[in-house]
């Protein structure tokens, strides 16, 4: 090969002795850069997202590469566990048909709300968690916590949203059948908005909350021993509004977060 290159064997052996270190040196640089990222998304990131956020910064790597180097170097997500459900529909309130069928792509603000419930385990005992989130980019427009699964938690949750929304309603609601969202208090709030609840036993007509809090727990819950509720409420609210909506990376908007996909579509309009 030397004699048909023209080259010096010892130069030849210095090529490539200088392109296997330079090689080894940029995996080391994009590998502290998966780091930094990682940390940075609270170890929730897989190859996907640790892929698309160093492209965004301006980082030239294949996805191939970050797949070798987070797999060699052990850097994985936590896994999620099994999820259990903490509303009960088995009552006697009205319960409205299921108006969303499924259609969890919807291309305005304020078009569709879906809303669920969970729970986080404290040594205080059980916090409750409820939230409201726009279909259009998936933000957590509002949400509730307390220590009573009542009503009164998506009430607030509801409040929230409108007052962050600038009093606009969203012209459909959609959850489960829990008995929350069948009482009284909470079908008033609604106003001129059409509700929408899921089929009984169906946890895929609310998919995209169910995605929201699964989330949550495999990315802050089940990382955390949370001594007191005060402290989950800190904990969720730093999750939810700083990491959730401003910063997480979501597939569904094109690797946006909520808030850049919502600055993104109002500056289109």
């Amino acid at each position: 090969m030397c004699e048909v290159l023209k080259v010096s064997r010892s130069g030849f052996y210095k090529w490539t002795h200088d392109r296997d270190g330079a090689r080894k040196r940029r995996h080391v640089e994009i590998l502290r850069h998966i780091r930094k990222v990682f940390e940075e998304s609270r170890q929730t990131y897989g190859v996907r997202r640790m892929f698309k956020q160093l492209r965004r910064t301006g980082i030239a790597v294949s996805r191939k590469l970050v797949q070798k180097l987070m797999h060699q170097h052990g850097i994985r997500p936590k896994r999620k566990r099994a999820f259990k459900r903490t509303t009960d529909s088995n009552h006697k309130l009205p319960v409205s048909r299921n108006h969303l069928k499924r259609q969890f792509v919807v291309d305005k603000p304020n078009t569709v709300w879906v809303s669920d419930i969970t729970y986080i385990e404290t040594r205080e005992g059980w916090l409750y968690l409820a939230a409201f989130i726009d279909l259009y980019s998936r933000k957590v427009v509002g949400w509730s916590m307390s220590d009573r699964i009542t009503a009164d938690l998506v009430v607030c949750a509801f409040d929230m949203a409108i007052k962050h929304r600038g009093q606009v309603l969203p012209a459909l609601v959609h959850s489960d059948r829990g008995s929350q969202y069948a009482s009284e208090s909470f079908r008033r709030r609604l106003k001129k908005c059409k509700q929408s609840m899921s089929r009984k036993g169906n946890c895929w007509d609310n998919a995209v909350a169910e995605s929201f809090f699964g989330a949550l727990k495999s990315e802050l819950v089940y990382q955390k021993t949370f001594n007191t509720r005060k402290e989950a409420e800190m904990y969720v609210f730093d999750y939810v509004e700083i990491f959730y909506n401003r910063t997480r990376l979501h597939s569904t908007l094109g690797y946006l977060s909520p808030v850049e996909f919502e600055q993104k579509g109002r500056k289109a309009a």
